[in-house]
């Protein structure tokens, strides 16, 4: 009786140690699968870039096209003319400085940096520096919605910001469902929603600016296929939306093309 008592014991024992162990895999293998709907993409046109361009950033605004660029000792921002692909004017920065996504504000291009904590400033007419602000965490992704900059810094989290201050106001977590969207790279505000690119994944993802729900997504893997890119780093990365004209462009790292491109409804 004493054995069977120690066989039943060690059962449950080893029973509640795989409850354990699995509740503590964490939320990644246990979360429910995506449930926002992804639609596909037509290719409206398709213009020249700079193929050496580190593409982090991408505006579009009334007529002008601008560039955030990173890597150290190659970061810019730049005014690039879309029809050919040449670089207008443009400001080199620093060699410890890495470039990330840019914004228009009110006559200014706000860029963000990666690890210096630094946000940037500049006059949109002049190209001169304004002002620098300091930037809490790593800086990835930036866009506004008329009141706020929404910036993403590689995690699953959008943080608003009061541009007057220059401090945050709130801060939303990006779900879809259950499932945490992580390393949220490249922001547009496009119609009343935040659109970012996703590090290392060929879907731009659609996110309500209101709690972080997810939308939907953009499927564009065959946009520019990965056995065709010169190297695992040239991702997708890059969205500027024109309002006036309600064109939507897309790009990425070393992308020698940048398109332009209209949603298809997945089935």
């Amino acid at each position: 009786m004493r054995y069977k008592g120690f066989r039943q014991a060690l059962t449950l024992a080893v029973v509640a140690g795989c409850a354990a162990l699995l509740s503590g895999l964490g939320p990644t293998r246990l979360e429910r699968p995506a449930q926002a709907p992804v639609a596909g993409f037509r290719v409206v046109a398709s213009y020249p870039h700079d193929a050496k361009a580190f593409t982090q950033g991408l505006a579009f605004d009334d007529g002008d096209l601008f560039e955030g660029t990173g890597l150290y000792g190659q970061s810019t921002l730049r005014q690039v003319d879309l029809q050919t692909g040449k670089v207008q004017r443009q400001v080199k920065f620093p060699p410890r400085i890495f470039g990330e996504g840019i914004t228009v504000w009110e006559g200014e291009i706000v860029q963000l940096t990666w690890r210096a904590h630094l946000g940037l400033r500049f006059d949109r007419a002049s190209f001169e520096l304004s002002s620098e602000f300091h930037l809490p965490g790593q800086g990835w992704g930036i866009t506004h919605d008329d009141r706020h900059w929404i910036i993403s810094d590689g995690t699953d989290t959008l943080r608003f910001i009061d541009p007057a201050t220059e401090r945050e106001v709130r801060r939303v977590q990006v779900r879809d469902g259950a499932q945490a969207i992580r390393q949220l790279n490249e922001l547009e505000f496009v119609e009343g929603e935040v659109w970012a690119n996703i590090w290392h994944d060929d879907r731009l993802v659609r996110i309500s600016p209101l709690d972080g729900s997810v939308l939907g997504y953009v499927d564009l893997s065959a946009l520019w296929p990965r056995a065709e890119r010169p190297s695992r780093e040239a991702v997708l990365n890059g969205i500027a939306y024109d309002e006036t004209g309600r064109r939507l462009f897309v790009t990425g790292k070393n992308w020698p093309r940048i398109y332009q491109i209209e949603l298809v409804k997945g089935d």
